[in-house]
């Protein structure tokens, strides 16, 4: 049981500036993980395994990326019981990130809104961090997943180069990495959604995973992470170029540039990407049609709009095979984490 519940944590930290709310909180996590502080925040492990892309995942609830951007955290954030953490995401040099004020929330639809721009430090601080999790070191069964992003000053025609050098850093710490290419807060990135510059950036990365892998001799899987914001023939055009090049898996979804479930409330018409409960169905819609193109055993991700056990199963039944959260995390607490994994583990 943790010593305080977040419901009384959150009205304080909801007080406050959204981005100096999630570095206090990030603080606090990172310098009180792996001592007697940890008992705040630590939930059990729902044991629900489910083996997935040759990975074997100890439950099917995940931290999304986008929280923990400099990987300080991995040990605070396997505590409260998920069964694989993802952080990120990193790029090869450090960058600052959007302009503040950059995150906003709309607590009227347990909705944020984040113009960040993949602020991290650099690849170098991030991987120094990856070594000193502990729970890495001492073989813990929570999977951990490297997100990888390109720089904002990359020219896009260049953005390939950025993803193989992220690439060849995080290989050999991860046990997956994903592709990120659908951040809606760094100019153009989308645009390798695309049909060709999707098809040439998936053939760099699976051509240099090749290399990698007798280099390391390990073959660590690569997913790839997905817009709510495409129609059906895009969907399906990813999923087919995803098969191609032979990715182990697609995260659907990360956040929408879409506002019409928040129209009218306040910071609605920021600019940046949207999630939390809003995205729920935009991102089932999305599972529906990637498991429809991509048959039953390719491995699919689901994220966006879970606040609650039943929204995690809304996702598998959709098509997904595990869930990740982020926003509901913010709103609920750890305890969102036990919820959701003891919905799934019901389910069969």
């Amino acid at each position: 049981m943790s010593l305080i519940p977040y419901s009384l944590t959150r009205p304080i930290l909801f007080g406050m500036d959204p981005e100096a709310a999630h570095d206090l909180t990030m603080n606090f996590m990172a310098k009180g993980q792996n001592t007697l502080l940890q008992k705040a925040w630590a939930r059990p492990l729902i044991s629900d395994p489910i083996e997935l892309a040759g990975l074997k995942f100890p439950n099917r609830v995940g931290m999304a990326a986008g929280l923990d951007k400099n990987a300080r955290c991995i040990d605070a954030l396997a505590a409260m019981g998920f069964g694989f953490v993802e952080v990120g995401t990193v790029t090869p040099r450090p960058q600052p990130g959007n302009p503040k004020p950059r995150m906003f929330r709309i607590p009227e639809k347990n909705a944020l809104i984040n113009r960040l721009g993949f602020n991290n430090e650099g690849l170098d601080a991030f991987l120094a961090n990856v070594r000193r999790s502990q729970v890495r070191a001492n073989g813990g069964a929570m999977l951990l997943g490297l997100n990888i992003g390109k720089n904002a000053t990359t020219p896009i025609e260049e953005a390939t180069s950025d993803y193989i050098k992220a690439l060849d850093g995080v290989y050999p710490h991860a046990d997956y990495v994903t592709v990120n290419i659908s951040s809606p807060n760094t100019k153009n990135l989308r645009a390798l959604q695309s049909d060709e510059a999707l098809d040439a950036l998936l053939g760099a990365v699976a051509n240099r995973r090749e290399q990698l892998s007798s280099q390391h001799g390990k073959r660590t899987p690569v997913f790839v992470k997905i817009a709510p914001d495409l129609d059906e023939e895009q969907v399906g055009v990813i999923a087919a170029t995803l098969e191609r090049h032979g990715m182990d898996g697609v995260i659907a979804t990360n956040t929408t540039i879409s506002r019409d479930a928040v129209k009218g409330l306040q910071h609605a018409e920021e600019a940046g990407g949207l999630s939390g409960a809003p995205v729920l169905e935009a991102s089932n819609q999305i599972i529906r049609q990637l498991r429809s193109a991509l048959g039953s055993r390719f491995p699919i991700i689901g994220v966006g709009g879970i606040l609650s056990g039943a929204d995690a199963v809304s996702k598998i039944r959709a098509g997904a095979d595990v869930v990740q959260i982020y926003s509901g995390l913010i709103y609920r607490g750890p305890d969102l984490v036990t919820e959701a994994a003891q919905a799934i583990a019901h389910m069969h």
